[in-house]
């Protein structure tokens, strides 16, 4: 697609350039007054270069705007349609409607329910119960210390704008994409040197300093949307509801803005349930808040949303997987981050290649990418667009070992919707840090080993009567050095009786006298390692993947008669909101006694289904139930046999009654393939009763 872009821009400079000089040499043909048939040739040679020019220009709009090469599809009229169709049928509804909303909060409705119960449901079958993780269920406020250690309070923010006028906030890095975007999809003008350029800062976007964004900012003159006013320099806002616990006020707390402390901060009781054994993974599903400044994009940027989590603790030295191998050979569309960088696109790589060259840190990460794309492509993504996105190295956390988000493409464009990160051991030292509790695994040696370990004692009176009220922050700073920096002051010390030595809480440097510190190397037997395990994190933004999964499944068709469009979403039946709908074809006593039959029989099968007896054409009643995405219909024509309906091929199979839910159960539970049922039952013709 990109290469197609560029080489269209060249070829629609070169054309623009032969219209211009076609164009002169007509108006010079007709100043110096030359014979009529000779300008008439000139100027037919300007239409047909004009008509090329046009030509270009269309196929560089579709090719921009996402569109086929006739233009037939657009990106913003197929997300209209789809959301229309979604909010109609109570998918989904912005909250508090008739208090004109809030922005960034939806209700889901009942079939967006069901979709999001079935989601999940899956989640738990292909995380939680096939890798025997262990599920937690913690509380959405947490108190601020919780987050301060994890660096949430000080660090989770995004960068802001402000109208210099109203005071209207905007997401300054929305604010360039969007410009970007704009330019690239609408301004056919634009050189290929320029488009490169855009691309390049949008593959760049959350690289950028906050200086950097203001400075693209005031390079491309962008301006506040709405009003055109000047905006302000970005400036960064946490993102966190804050809220008290208790009556008095005098315990901050936060909705928490991800599931993962919960996690972290009972690793001690985890470990020990798992027989204090490493590695082993925990699990949640649970609400999120974050209080972005300004959502938009319907479900993809909200308030409140459900996060599912993953954190796989594992020992440091050895990443390694026992199932890594049942992935390896996955091939997919993978965007390393020197594919970002040089500008290229994103490629089919095999995992197992990209874990050996290390593309891929470690086998536990890779182990989980492929599991991600596993489910996601199972659930009903597109795996043609799907791909995973390796985080810049700039982008990625200090404390990060390698980081890869899961992509969809949508209408909206690549959108991230779920991170598979190495956190090391950040998190649970941060922690122990702070809450004195240690949270580390243990590695019990067959032999005793012996060991050299540091030993620094200070020598707190010594320090006291020299420092004081900041004898304590000097003892820390001195029993946080590492091995390097001890023996350098040991020699120090040894020699001249006195070192400069920095203390970071103090921002200075203070004398340190041979009398105040002792340090010493000393032999010891160790019977086990004590260690701080390391993170594979995989964390899904569960509404972002199902409204992807909405745009993926849904597709228009013509009416029988066709003289009209018919929505039709293409769930599977694992997540498919109602699995099944029963039909009596006319309203009729015996018919409709059949059909509750069929309905009891759906139920003990535990099959989501749904009963229509309304008069309306049996046409009508399939293509209400195709636009809920519903994969089977039964339709009752008999006391003793019904057809199997299956809503995209609208094939038709007719079996017993007794038959018809253990028929339907098979299909939905994955057991069989419409194929495999298909080959198995006879062929019902729909004639004129189908849609």
């Amino acid at each position: 697609m990109d290469a197609t872009e560029d080489s269209l821009r060249k070829a629609l400079a070169e054309k623009q350039s032969a219209v211009e000089a076609q164009g002169n040499a007509v108006r010079a043909l007709k100043a110096a007054k030359v014979a009529k048939a000779e300008i008439e040739a000139a100027i037919e040679t300007l239409n047909a270069l004009k008509l090329e020019k046009s030509s270009i220009e269309r196929q560089l709009q579709a090719a921009v705007s996402g569109n086929g090469p006739d233009g037939s599809v657009n990106r913003e009229a197929f997300r209209q349609a789809v959301v229309n169709t979604l909010e109609r049928r109570l998918f989904y509804i912005p909250s508090f409607k008739i208090y004109r909303g809030v922005a960034g909060l939806y209700d889901y409705g009942p079939p967006g329910c069901a979709v999001k119960s079935n989601v999940l449901a899956f989640w738990r079958q292909h995380f939680v119960l096939e890798e025997n993780m262990l599920e937690v269920d913690c509380p959405c406020v947490t108190p601020e210390v919780v987050l301060k250690a994890s660096g949430h309070v000080d660090k989770f923010t995004d960068l802001m704008v402000k109208d210099e006028i109203t005071g209207t906030c905007y997401r300054a890095d929305h604010l360039l994409k969007d410009f970007c975007n704009e330019k690239l999809q609408k301004d056919l003008t634009i050189t290929a040197e320029k488009a490169a350029e855009l691309k390049h800062v949008l593959a760049v976007l959350d690289d950028l300093s906050a200086e950097e964004l203001g400075a693209k900012i005031k390079e491309y003159g962008i301006v506040a949307p709405d009003t055109k006013n000047p905006l302000s320099d970005p400036y960064p806002f946490n993102l966190m509801f804050q809220t008290s616990i208790g009556p008095s006020g005098l315990s901050p707390g936060y909705m928490r803005p991800e599931t993962a402390q919960g996690i972290f901060v009972n690793f001690k009781d985890l470990y020990y349930y798992n027989g204090n054994k490493l590695p082993f993974a925990a699990a949640q599903i649970g609400q999120a808040f974050r209080n972005e400044i300004s959502p938009r994009q319907g479900l993809l940027r909200v308030r409140e949303f459900t996060l599912a989590e993953i954190e796989h603790f594992v020992d440091p030295e050895d990443k390694s997987h026992p199932k890594y191998c049942e992935v390896a050979d996955l091939e997919f569309l993978m965007f390393p981050r020197e594919e970002q960088m040089s500008g290229q696109s994103a490629k089919r790589i095999r995992l197992g290649e990209a874990v050996s060259k290390g593309t891929v840190n470690n086998e536990t990460l890779g182990y989980f990418i492929g599991r991600v794309y596993l489910f996601l492509t199972r659930l009903g993504i597109d795996k043609e667009r799907l791909r995973f996105r390796q985080h810049l190295t700039n982008e990625m956390a200090h404390y990060a070992a390698d980081c890869w988000d899961a992509e969809i493409e949508c209408s909206y464009g690549w959108i991230e919707c779920v991170g598979i990160a190495d956190r090391s051991a950040y998190d649970l030292r941060a922690h122990t840090e702070k809450s004195g509790v240690p949270l580390v695994a243990h590695e019990k040696f067959s032999e005793p080993r012996e060991v050299e370990e540091l030993v620094i004692a200070p020598v707190k009176k010594e320090l006291g009567l020299a420092f004081k009220g900041n004898q304590k922050m000097v003892v820390e700073s001195l029993e946080a050095m590492n091995e390097k920096e001890a023996m350098e002051m040991k020699a120090s010390l040894e020699t001249k009786g006195e070192v400069e030595f920095y203390v970071c809480t103090l921002e200075k440097n203070v004398s340190i006298k041979k009398n105040m510190v002792t340090i010493s190397k000393e032999k010891k037997k160790e019977h086990q390692r004590v260690f701080t395990p390391s993170v594979i994190e995989p964390s899904f933004g569960i509404g972002r993947i199902i409204y992807c999964l909405f745009e993926h499944s849904f597709y228009m068709r013509p009416s029988k008669a066709g003289d009209e469009q018919l929505n039709v979403f293409r769930f599977p039946p694992v997540v498919a909101p109602i699995k099944c709908t029963v039909f009596p074809l006319v309203q009729n006593q015996q018919y409709e006694e059949v059909a509750k039959v069929i309905s009891k029989s759906l139920t003990a099968a535990g099959i989501s289904h749904k009963i229509d007896i309304t008069g309306t054409s049996i046409g009508k009643r399939y293509a209400r139930t195709d636009e809920l995405g519903v994969p089977f219909a039964i339709t009752v024509d008999s006391s003793s046999s019904v057809t199997i309906r299956e809503r995209d091929s609208k094939d038709q199979i007719r079996v017993n009654v007794e038959e018809a839910a253990s028929v339907v159960k098979s299909a939905t539970d994955g057991q069989s393939t419409w194929d495999d049922v298909w080959s198995n039952f006879p062929h019902h013709s729909s004639g004129s009763t189908e849609d």
